[in-house]
């Protein structure tokens, strides 16, 4: 399993499990996911923790929702042969370091965070007023350092992020390990500073024009069968413009030309952009070339999904193996963090002169 993987960069991203995905999240991160398999040694893994920084006062769906994604990434194409699947919590190291990372960062750090203010402002129903809020991004941090990792595939919102993770690398390797250790002698930081590699994420509306999101409820579901995907575009919005059949419309201002940008082939575009123009087409007729595009990406992640939905199991169990790869990686890490922090249980304090 995952032979050679030693020898490539390292990446490391995840999701929080909010149950079944939906074409936005395809879009945005899993089918990049699955290209990168083959290119670099890639840890994936279903952030539990992390939906208990907004999510603590009800835990009744995290396992359900965690399983859901991981049939959904299966579906999609991760495979457990060429990639290391995994749910955080079952790797405690992520907390221990968490805890070490915590005692050594400004708190001005955190407060920074583009997104910290941003979800304050706008998470009105939810009590964010905790610690777990304020340091998911340490967490987060924790996660990336954890194993080492080289790169993070984020979006250009997620950016600060890892700028955090290279200042907590970078604060950490200044203070550890100390010139007197057994450890120093390696020579090398403990920690390497990870790179964000930015990945291309188009935007991707939802039925309602908005971006696709389920706190909007405008999804289209990996899941979801085909007809349900005809219905859910037959209520999509279009150009606003365009208020009768026979008006013009134009393609780069209505969302479904949107969908179409990205799902549909060459020459139906080509019939979109002069069929919407000319006002040749209706908008029924342009959503479902649209529904028939999606159709065909979603109908192969459907059936791979069949073959885990029926033995749940056996997705519970590669997620379990990649627990044990990942906690071994975790550990070789913690080794070298309690080794350099001179805190490690077998660690052997030197000999004060008045041993001697």
């Amino acid at each position: 399993m995952l032979a050679g993987t030693n020898q490539r960069k390292r990446v490391l991203s995840g999701m929080r499990p909010t149950g079944k995905l939906h074409l936005g999240n395809y879009v945005g991160a899993l089918d990049n996911w699955v290209r990168m398999q083959d290119k670099y040694d890639c840890f994936f893994f279903i952030a539990d923790w992390h939906a208990l920084t907004t999510d603590y006062a009800d835990t009744s769906g995290i396992k359900r929702n965690s399983l859901e994604v991981a049939l959904d990434w299966l579906a999609a194409g991760l495979d457990p042969e060429r990639c290391t699947m995994f749910i955080q919590s079952h790797v405690p190291q992520h907390a221990e370091l968490h805890l070490l990372f915590s005692m050594i960062t400004p708190l001005g750090w955190l407060e920074r965070v583009p997104t910290y203010k941003e979800q304050r402002d706008n998470i009105k129903e939810k009590d964010l007023g905790t610690y777990g809020f304020l340091g998911y991004p340490l967490l987060q941090s924790a996660d990336i350092l954890i194993y080492k990792g080289d790169f993070v595939p984020v979006g250009d919102d997620q950016v600060p992020h890892v700028e955090l993770t290279r200042e907590v690398a970078r604060r950490f390797n200044s203070f550890y390990p100390k010139p007197h250790s057994n450890f120093y002698k390696k020579q090398q930081p403990v920690f390497p500073e990870p790179q964000p590699l930015l990945t291309p994420s188009p935007r991707l509306p939802g039925t309602d024009g908005r971006k696709m999101s389920k706190s909007y409820g405008n999804t289209i579901l990996l899941t979801d069968p085909e007809p349900v995907v005809r219905q859910k575009l037959k209520t999509m919005v279009t150009d606003p413009k365009r208020i009768r059949r026979s008006d013009a419309g134009d393609p780069d201002v209505c969302p479904v030309g949107d969908l179409h940008k990205l799902f549909s082939d060459a020459a139906t575009m080509s019939k979109v952009n002069e069929g919407c123009r000319s006002a040749g087409i209706g908008c029924i007729e342009c959503k479902g070339w649209a529904a028939d595009a999606l159709v065909q990406i979603l109908n192969p992640i459907q059936e791979r999904r069949k073959k885990y939905e029926s033995n749940p199991r056996l997705a519970w169990d590669i997620l379990e193996a990649g627990c044990v790869r990942a906690r071994a990686v975790a550990d070789a890490t913690m080794q070298d963090v309690r080794n350099a922090m001179l805190i490690s249980l077998d660690y052997e304090p030197p000999q004060s002169p008045e041993d001697k």
